[in-house]
């Protein structure tokens, strides 16, 4: 079995010199050419995939959170670094409004229960930041609260890390206008309407509120055990292929994709016959044959 080690089997400061010198999004930029978008991405979740099976095979424990502005993009990195790997040691969480009997907990306790086991990455869709963004701005969190989870937090996150979980957190910032632009084609798409909430509009309503309470937060929660890492995310195929590319370099995995196998010949199915085709229900066929 090949055993490589990532830095040689992708050379990260390559595809950085492609995109990543200018992949920062800058206020004149272009966006990135979707053929070269959909080449980069294809190499890079190929690595994804070398890198689950470093993760599993040496029992590594990834956290990866990712938070920003409403509409900055999370769920299209989110989908894109997930697509390509196994759904049974790659799982996404994005929890809900806690519930009464979860308001009555230690603040990071329904967290906690999603935590990766070895050989597992967990993706957090908005996380244990709920407290110093959302519920702060909104009203959901006293001053107390969120004072304490400005003291609390870096504590449990170094526990985290000290135990051997790789932390990764990631702020998707995009400026006013990209929001407004996305929060618009989001209105006009029927399938994508479903994307834009009351609370998404209220947010809109307290942009420097938000701006201010990032601040806050990063400026408390900032550590060398847990870094922030901000992701300019006005251009969508940028942002995503700098995700993945940051990702990719915070993990020192080698390449242990196991060999093709060789299928054997398949046995002898001896006296079975398959039932008469007008005895099963089949889904009907809406799109029929030409010969139909």
């Amino acid at each position: 079995m090949s055993k490589k080690n990532h830095q040689n089997d992708y050379d990260h400061s390559k595809n950085d010199k492609n995109i990543g010198s200018d992949i920062a999004t800058h206020k004149n930029s272009q966006p990135l050419k979707k053929k070269f978008y959909e080449e980069e991405l294809s190499k890079v979740q190929a690595e994804l995939v070398k890198m689950q099976y470093w993760v599993k095979a040496t029992g590594y424990r990834i956290i990866i959170l990712f938070e920003g502005r409403d509409a900055a993009g999370k769920g299209g990195a989110i989908k894109r670094l997930t697509e390509p790997m196994n759904p049974r040691g790659c799982r996404v969480v994005a929890l809900g409004t806690p519930s009464d009997q979860q308001k009555t907990q230690w603040y990071f306790q329904r967290y906690v229960e999603h935590l990766p086991s070895a050989g597992e990455i967990v993706i957090f869709d908005r996380s244990w930041y709920n407290r110093a963004g959302v519920e702060k701005v909104m009203g959901f969190a006293t001053e107390k609260q969120v004072e304490q989870f400005y003291v609390a937090c870096p504590q449990f996150e170094q526990m985290l890390t000290e135990d051997g979980i790789l932390l990764l957190k990631y702020w998707f910032s995009i400026n006013d206008e990209e929001q407004e632009k996305r929060f618009q084609e989001r209105i006009e798409n029927e399938q994508r309407r479903w994307k834009l909430s009351p609370m998404d509009i209220e947010s809109r309503n307290r942009w420097v509120d938000y701006s201010k309470a990032k601040d806050m937060m990063m400026a408390h929660t900032h550590s060398s055990e847990a870094p922030w890492f901000t992701i300019e995310a006005d251009d969508k195929r940028r942002a995503r292929l700098n995700c993945l590319h940051h990702v990719l370099s915070k993990v020192p995995y080698q390449d242990m994709t196991p060999p093709p196998i060789k299928l054997p010949k398949r046995p002898n199915q001896g006296t079975y016959k398959r039932s008469p085709i007008n005895e099963q229900f089949f889904v009907p066929n809406h799109y029929p044959y030409e010969s139909e």
